[in-house]
């Protein structure tokens, strides 16, 4: 007979650990829900960007400043130790598609 296993009792080392991975997992959607306000935040101002630019007959195209935001994006994040090249990454994706938001008519016709 095999001797019955003391699984259906988890270590209370075993409950605190679940607890602590509900706790960081709920930590994580949150922090998910901070940076999805964020971007939605950054395209808002970038649309503003553009309409500005639009009333001054300026291109949605700026190279030179969209790099200078690239870079600055990876200098904070080597200062805060996070992979330079994924906040590169992140960064010119936002910025791609404001560029692409910028150039699509607004829906209201302006």
């Amino acid at each position: 007979m095999i001797p019955m296993s003391h699984d259906t009792q988890p270590p209370s080392g075993d409950q605190a650990s679940r607890t602590q991975l509900a706790t960081l997992r709920s930590q994580i959607m949150q922090l998910d829900d901070d940076l999805i306000r964020l971007i939605g935040r950054r395209r808002d101002l970038a649309m503003e960007i553009g309409r500005v630019k639009q009333v001054l007959g300026l291109p949605v195209l700026d190279p030179a400043h969209e790099a200078q935001v690239v870079r600055r994006a990876a200098e904070i994040a080597r200062k805060r130790g996070v992979d330079p090249e994924l906040a590169r990454e992140v960064i010119r994706r936002i910025i791609s598609a404001a560029r692409q938001a910028q150039s699509s008519p607004s829906p209201e016709g302006g």
